[in-house]
């Protein structure tokens, strides 16, 4: 992702009317948005829950001050489609269980397909708040402030979210069969 700077003048600009700026806004933050939605839920479901965020983010763009920067600003409303979508889900029996593998290898910072797999497994074991604040903090690079605006609790509360989702998953891996583990 571009500067918060950068990305936040971006984010003003568009909100003026400007249209070249809110194309460059899209595109400078819509990788990071799409990995936090990934890791949240799953690959297949990050595209529709994207393109919700940007629809949210593009209608109130005329009302963004700009107290916060527009990354921070940005993954509060991916956090509220996020929410949403649970809500959604949660009143609705699931059908299927749908993995795309190979979105999920992308989705990973890893290089090798298998450790994406496994990171998505750890990840995916862990609560919904955990994952949040690790996500955000350890994946996406957001400051524990940052971290604790998007997630809408103290910075405490993302600190510790962030140690006990780390001690979650050196128990999962613990756990994890040694074949998974060296793939």
């Amino acid at each position: 992702m571009n500067g918060d700077a950068t990305v936040t003048e971006l984010a003003l600009a568009a909100g003026r009317g400007d249209r070249e700026a809110a194309a460059a806004f899209v595109a400078a933050t819509q990788r990071d948005v799409w990995r936090f939605l990934a890791h949240l839920f799953s690959p297949a479901e990050a595209d529709d829950l994207t393109q919700e965020t940007y629809l949210r983010a593009l209608r109130s763009l005329p009302k963004f001050a700009g107290r916060s920067s527009a990354t921070t600003w940005l993954f509060a409303i991916a956090r509220r489609v996020a929410v949403d979508q649970a809500r959604g889900a949660a009143a609705r029996p699931r059908l299927v269980a749908d993995s795309d593998w190979q979105t999920i290898g992308r989705a990973t910072e890893s290089s090798r397909f298998e450790e994406g797999v496994v990171l998505r497994h750890l990840l995916d074991g862990l609560s919904v708040e955990r994952r949040e604040a690790f996500v955000a903090t350890q994946v996406l690079g957001l400051s524990y402030e940052e971290a604790a605006r998007v997630c809408d609790c103290p910075v405490g509360t993302i600190r510790s979210r962030v140690a006990r989702a780390r001690e979650d998953l050196v128990a999962a891996m613990a756990e994890t069969p040694r074949k998974l583990r060296s793939v």
